[in-house]
C-alpha cells in the first residue's frame, strides 16, 4: 500500500514537472527555429538571436528590466529590513497596525495598485518613465521584503543587540554583526522574491511608464500580438539569466560552508550588498552611458516620440531616419487604438501617433490633433490616389497614411470550393459542411461587418433592428459551426493550414499566403472594410517639425519599401505597391497584398459613440454564448 502511494507520488511529481517546464523547453527549442512559424521546426538557425541582438528596442527593453530589477531588489531589500527591524521594537498596536499595512498590497488586486500609481504620478504631474517605473516596483516589493523578515526578526533574542551594546558594540556594530547575521536567511529571502516580482510584473509596469520605456514584460506582450520568434529568444535569454543566478545563488553557500564563521559573516554582511550594488551600477550604465557623439545633422539630439501598435514597423528603418536626421525615435506601442486613446486624451506627450481610421476621426472631433503643414511635406505626392482625401480626413488635414487594406476571407484552397465562396460571401461562416473547420476574429467592429454584409446592411449602420440581426446572425454562427474565436493567432494557424478558412486583415493575408501556396484571399462581393491607419500629430506634440519630417521620410520611396517589405502590409507609396506586388517582388502573385480598390460595396469604418458602445455589448454576448456552446 505504502508502496503504490510512493509510487503514485513520483508519477504526479514527475507529471508536474513536465507540465511546469515543457512549455519552456518548447520555446527554447523554437527559439532556434530557421522558419518564422512558431509552431513548425522547420531548422537550425540563430537568426532569430542575431535579430534580438540587433533590436535596439529589445535590448533596452532586457536593460531596463534588469537595471530596474536589481536597483529595486536592493533598495527595497534595505527599506525593507530596517523597517522589519525597528518595527520589532514598537508597540504592539503600532506593530499590528503597520503589519496589517503591510499586507494589504500584496493582498490588493494588481490592476487596482496599478491604477493607483498611475493616478498618482498623473495628480502630481510626474513625467512617467523609468523612474516612475522604479519608484513603483521599489513600492511593492518592500511589503514582500518585510513579510519574509519579520519572522526572522521575532525569532531573535529581544536581549540580543542590548548584550552587545553591554559588550561595547556600537548601535551600528550591534545591527550589522550581530542583528543582520542571524536574520540573512529571511533577508536573502525577501531579497530574490523582491527581484522575482519586479522582474515578471508587467500590469504594473505597463501604466506606471511612459516616454517609450518598457520592460520585457510589456515588450513581449506588444510582440506577441504578431508573429515574431525573436520572442523565443528574448525570453530563453531572461531564462538562461535567471537559470545562472540560481546556481550562483545556492553553489556559493556549498563552498563557504567549511569556511570560518567570522569569513561566512563577512561574505554575507558586505560582498553579497557589494555586488549587488555594483551589478546595479554596472547595469544602469549600460542603459544611460551610451552617449552620443556631436553631430551638425538638422535634428542632432532630438527625440521624436512615435505611438504605434507593435511590431509595426521596420527597425533598419528607423536607423536609416536617425542617421539621415541626427534624430532618436523613441518607440512606444499599443495594443488597441481603444488604449491608445486613455493615454493620448490623459495628455501622454507624443509627437506621432498611429491609429485607425474611426479612431482618427474620433480624435478630430476631440480636438486632440492639430492641422499639418503641407509645405513640409514633400513626399506627398508619391502617395497612391487612393490614400488620399479620406472620408474621415477629405482635406488630408490631419493624417498621412502608414499602411492600408481590406478584410476578408483567407481560405485553404485544397479544403475550400471557390463555389461556395462566391456563392455566399460571408454565409460561407454558416455552412456546415466546415463546421469546426473556421476561425472568427475577435473584433467587434469586423465581426459585426461580416454579419452586416451578409445581411445586405450597412457596416456603418445606425439601425438598433440592422444590429440586433447581425448579433443573431453571430450567434447562429458560434452555436452551430465550433468556430475557434482568436486574434492574430490566425496568422501562423492557417499559415499551417490548422482550418479551412477565416477573417483576416489583407496584410496577414499577404504573408499567410507568402508562407504557403496553399491559401488563398478572397474578398466578397457584399463589400468590406476598407481600413487605413495614419500618422497623426497629437496637440500637445513638443517635436513637430521633426514629425513631419518623419511623415515625409516615410513617404519617400525607399523608406516606404523598406516598411512595407517588413512588415508585410500595403504600402500607401505607390510605386512601392507596384514593385512589391511585381515578378520578383516580395509578394509576386499574392492579390492580398493588392487590396481591391473603387468597389462601392466597401466602406470605411466611422466613428458613432452610441453604435460602438452597442456593437461591444452585443460582441460581449455573442462570446459568451460561443462559451456556453463549448
Amino acid at each position: 500500500m505504502k508502496k503504490g502511494k510512493r509510487t503514485f507520488g513520483k508519477i504526479l511529481m514527475i507529471l508536474s514537472i513536465v507540465f511546469f517546464y515543457l512549455p519552456i523547453v518548447y520555446m527554447i527549442v523554437f527559439s532556434f527555429n530557421e522558419g518564422k512559424s512558431l509552431t513548425t521546426f522547420t531548422g537550425f538557425s540563430l537568426k532569430w538571436y542575431q535579430h534580438m541582438l540587433e533590436s535596439r528596442d529589445m535590448m533596452s527593453a532586457l536593460y531596463t528590466t534588469f537595471s530596474v530589477a536589481i536597483l529595486a531588489t536592493v533598495i527595497s531589500t534595505i527599506v525593507g529590513t530596517i523597517s522589519a527591524i525597528g518595527l520589532s521594537k514598537s508597540k504592539k498596536v503600532v506593530r499590528d497596525l503597520v503589519e496589517q499595512v503591510n499586507n494589504f498590497p500584496i493582498m490588493n488586486p494588481e490592476i487596482v495598485t496599478a491604477i493607483g500609481f498611475m493616478l498618482l504620478f498623473i495628480t502630481f504631474k510626474i513625467e512617467r518613465g523609468y523612474i516612475t517605473m522604479l519608484l513603483a516596483h521599489i513600492a511593492f516589493c518592500i511589503p514582500y521584503v518585510m513579510l519574509s523578515v519579520m519572522p526572522k526578526v521575532r525569532s531573535l533574542d529581544p536581549n540580543l543587540a542590548d548584550a552587545a551594546m553591554d559588550l561595547g558594540a556600537t548601535p551600528w556594530v550591534a545591527l550589522t554583526k550581530v542583528i543582520v547575521p542571524q536574520i540573512t536567511p529571511g533577508i536573502i529571502s525577501g531579497a530574490l522574491i523582491a527581484f522575482t516580482m519586479s522582474i515578471d510584473d508587467f500590469i504594473i509596469s505597463y501604466f506606471v511608464t511612459g516616454g517609450g520605456v518598457k520592460n520585457l514584460s510589456i515588450m513581449v506582450y506588444t510582440m506577441s500580438k504578431r508573429i515574431n520568434p525573436s520572442i523565443n529568444a528574448v525570453s530563453t535569454l531572461v531564462v538562461v539569466i535567471i537559470t545562472i543566478a540560481l546556481v550562483v545563488v545556492n553553489v556559493i553557500p556549498m563552498i563557504t560552508a567549511n569556511r570560518p564563521k567570522n569569513t561566512e559573516i563577512k561574505k554575507r554582511t558586505f560582498v553579497i550588498p557589494s555586488v549587488c550594488a555594483v551589478a546595479a551600477v554596472a547595469v544602469v550604465a549600460l542603459v544611460f552611458g551610451v552617449n552620443r557623439e556631436p553631430s551638425d545633422l538638422p535634428y542632432a539630439g532630438e527625440e521624436l516620440y512615435l505611438y504605434l501598435p507593435g511590431e509595426y514597423i521596420s527597425d533598419d528603418m528607423l536607423a536609416a531616419f536617425e542617421e539621415e536626421t541626427g534624430a532618436m525615435v523613441v518607440v512606444e506601442n499599443f495594443d488597441s487604438n481603444e488604449a491608445m486613446y486613455i493615454k493620448v486624451s490623459n495628455g501622454e506627450p507624443y509627437d506621432i501617433i498611429i491609429p485607425s481610421d474611426y479612431m482618427i476621426e474620433r480624435l478630430m472631433e476631440e480636438d486632440y490633433l492639430q492641422k499639418l503643414n503641407p509645405e513640409l511635406l514633400t513626399n506627398f505626392g508619391e502617395l497612391n490616389e487612393v490614400v488620399k482625401s479620406p472620408v474621415f480626413d477629405p482635406e488630408n488635414e490631419y493624417s498621412v497614411s502608414y499602411f492600408w487594406g481590406t478584410v476578408g476571407i483567407v481560405y485553404d484552397k485544397t479544403v475550400v470550393a471557390m463555389e461556395d465562396l462566391e456563392e455566399q460571401g460571408y454565409g460561407i461562416f454558416l455552412n456546415e459542411k466546415y463546421k469546426g473547420d473556421i476561425y472568427l476574429y475577435d473584433s467587434e467592429r469586423d465581426s459585426f461587418m461580416m454579419a452586416l454584409k451578409d445581411l445586405g446592411y450597412s457596416m456603418n449602420t445606425e439601425s438598433t433592428e440592422e444590429l440586433q440581426a447581425a448579433y443573431e446572425w453571430l450567434v447562429q454562427c458560434v452555436t452551430t459551426m465550433d468556430p475557434e474565436i482568436v486574434t492574430d493567432e490566425i496568422i501562423d494557424n492557417m499559415a499551417q493550414g490548422r482550418k479551412a478558412l477565416g477573417l483576416c486583415y489583407s496584410g496577414d493575408a499577404a504573408y499567410i499566403m507568402s508562407e504557403n501556396e496553399n491559401m488563398g484571399f478572397y474578398q466578397p462581393e457584399e463589400g468590406t472594410n476598407q481600413w487605413f491607419d495614419s500618422m497623426v500629430i497629437p496637440k500637445n506634440a513638443e517635436h513637430v517639425e521633426l514629425a513631419h519630417e518623419f511623415m515625409n521620410f516615410l513617404c519617400s520611396y525607399d523608406a516606404a519599401y523598406e516598411n512595407s517589405s517588413y512588415v508585410g502590409y500595403t504600402s500607401p507609396n505607390y510605386q512601392v505597391m507596384l514593385d512589391l506586388s511585381a515578378e520578383g517582388g516580395d509578394y509576386e502573385g499574392i492579390n492580398a497584398y493588392l487590396p481591391r480598390t473603387d468597389y462601392e460595396m466597401d466602406e470605411v469604418f466611422r466613428f458613432n459613440a452610441d453604435t460602438k458602445k452597442l456593437i461591444g455589448n452585443l460582441w460581449s454576448k455573442v462570446k459568451i454564448a460561443a462559451s456556453n456552446a463549448d
